[in-house]
């Protein structure tokens, strides 16, 4: 899987492409994380890409010339031109069933915001998928671009050690109960033990258990979900 990430600020992902399960899926091409910088695409001598908005206002806008011709010209960098997602809060709530969804695509690229965001003809001209991690404000759209890559490549197939790992995730399809407890080493920390029937070797029973910690789970953190 490619994902294209349009930023003012590449450098903020140097750290977070190198490492963990991120690191192994493109040592092991499995994903593909490609970084282009917005500022490449402005015309004048000062690589400007924002100015203030018309109408007044606080803040800066980012300029639609450099946003949308620097999407149009990365699109072109590959076979499929990819699902264009702009980070916004103003987009539909990032939840497991939209990761799903994104997963599905071969290639995604990703636009992120900054300042005041994005004049409004981006949106109108290239129509994207507007996302948002939820009802509060960050600074800019690479750390929601971070999460969107995060929890789409645990769907790519290779990038878990093990398939299993994420088909019994909190929020899964299918599933609306949150994952049950876990635990590990030692079997006894500051008094609380680990509960019996984990180490029973009966996988019926620790089947059973572990349905009813998730429903028990579920019912004290997030009842809304049942």
């Amino acid at each position: 899987m490619r994902f294209d990430v349009l930023t003012l600020f590449p450098e903020i992902f140097t750290g977070y492409l190198t490492q963990s399960l991120l690191k192994l899926a493109i040592q092991n091409h499995i994903v593909s994380v490609h970084l282009h910088n917005i500022r490449d695409w402005a015309t004048d001598k000062h690589h400007s890409v924002d100015d203030r908005p018309f109408g007044g206002g606080p803040g800066m806008v980012i300029m639609p010339g450099p946003a949308v011709e620097s999407v149009e010209a990365v699109q072109q960098l590959a076979a499929a031109p990819g699902r264009v997602v702009m980070l916004t809060p103003q987009g539909r709530p990032l939840n497991q069933r939209l990761v799903e969804e994104l997963a599905a695509h071969p290639r995604l690229v990703l636009l992120c915001g900054r300042y005041e965001g994005f004049d409004q003809r981006v949106t109108d001209i290239l129509e994207p998928e507007e996302i948002s991690l939820g009802d509060f404000i960050i600074n800019g759209g690479e750390v929601a671009a971070m999460v969107v890559i995060d929890a789409v490549i645990r769907l790519v197939p290779g990038v878990l050690g093990d398939e299993d790992s994420g088909r019994y995730d909190s929020f899964s399809t299918g599933n609306r109960l949150l994952e049950f407890a876990q635990y590990t080493r030692p079997r006894e920390y500051r008094g609380l033990a680990v509960p019996e029937v984990l180490l029973s070797g009966d996988h019926q029973q620790i089947a059973r258990w572990r349905e009813q910690s998730s429903q028990e789970r579920t019912k004290q953190k997030r009842p809304d979900l049942l």
